[in-house]
């Protein structure tokens, strides 16, 4: 890694900061962020192998941790999966770690990456900005936090389509801005 890890920390909650909760992107990532309920880790690894090692501890570790003090984790591992076709069929094996550790209903993780794409879509559209974050990241959540924000959020399932509005509006002119301001 060339970047240290305090760095790749403070890039990556700037990134939470500005775009996840300053754009509203996820309207359930401000509570735990002031609760201080994030966990950031910075992972070594340089191989894929060495990614689900890191993984399965995360996992571990989170499905153990008392909920008050950490709600959620944020694996960043800028040594392994930097290419986007790489790191989208590793999250095959991200589902399998899940079924494996008997943990599907209890955590789920979602994916961020600094090409992220969603099918259907060209390298440079808006939408795909949802989920692009400064280095390839594993975000392990808990199933029953997200219970409790969509209760909390009654038009959860509109949440998508609104990220897209917000990102079409802002445009790939706003986005830059975002980052240099």
């Amino acid at each position: 890694m060339t970047t240290d890890q305090d760095t790749i920390i403070a890039q990556t909650q700037e990134w939470l900061n500005k775009a996840v909760i300053g754009l509203n992107l996820c309207p359930f990532a401000k509570l735990v962020q002031v609760k201080q309920q994030i966990r950031f880790v910075v992972s070594p690894a340089q191989t894929p192998e060495q990614l689900v090692e890191d993984l399965v501890n995360e996992l571990a570790m989170l499905r153990d941790a008392d909920p008050e003090q950490i709600d959620t984790t944020l694996l960043i591992h800028p040594g392994v999966l930097s290419d986007f076709d790489d790191y989208n069929v590793f999250l095959d094996v991200v589902d399998a770690v899940v079924d494996e550790m008997e943990l599907e209903g209890e955590l789920q993780v979602a994916s961020f990456h600094p090409q992220y794409q969603f099918e259907g879509t060209e390298p440079d559209d808006i939408e795909n900005y949802t989920n692009r974050s400064p280095y390839p990241t594993l975000h392990l959540l808990r199933e029953s936090s997200i219970e409790r924000a969509v209760a909390a959020f009654p038009d959860a399932a509109d949440i998508y389509e609104a990220n897209m509005d917000t990102l079409r509006k802002l445009g790939l002119e706003g986005w830059r801005r975002l980052w240099t301001s």
